[in-house]
């Protein structure tokens, strides 16, 4: 069974025409933009979370400790999280830190760490062994 669909003949100049259009034109422009947008947040959202797989596995931590410790490094050098990501990246990869970033670093690493010692003594509730029965 053949199928045949049936176009107006102007159909091409009614689609020139609303492609024409000063507000269909200003719409394109504008979902562009947003496009463009979204793809540059996109690329900085996976990079974020290749540093926090990394922060994981060297500090070891959850997600959320690791997404927080990046954050902490970005607030220190007053850089944006993606751009802390990338340089947590290549340090991987082999290219050094910046001094602040380094310095950065060890500080939010220093504080992950006194969490994690303050959080384990408030989750054992069991004494300590020490004078009791």
């Amino acid at each position: 069974m053949q199928r045949t669909t049936m176009l107006p003949e102007n159909w091409w100049d009614l689609r020139a025409e609303a492609v024409a259009g000063k507000a269909a034109a200003q719409e394109v422009v504008a979902l562009r933009a947003e496009i463009e947008q979204l793809q540059r947040a996109l690329a900085g959202r996976m990079v974020i979370d290749q540093a926090c797989g990394m922060v994981m596995v060297l500090a070891p931590c959850r997600r959320g400790p690791a997404r927080n410790l990046l954050m902490d490094m970005a607030r220190q050098c007053n850089t944006k999280l993606p751009d802390v990501a990338a340089a947590v990246v290549a340090a991987w990869e082999g290219e050094p830190l910046s001094r602040l970033m380094q310095r950065a670093l060890r500080d939010a690493l220093r504080r992950l760490y006194a969490e994690d010692r303050g959080c384990d003594s408030r989750l054992t509730d069991e004494p300590s062994g020490r004078g009791g029965p």
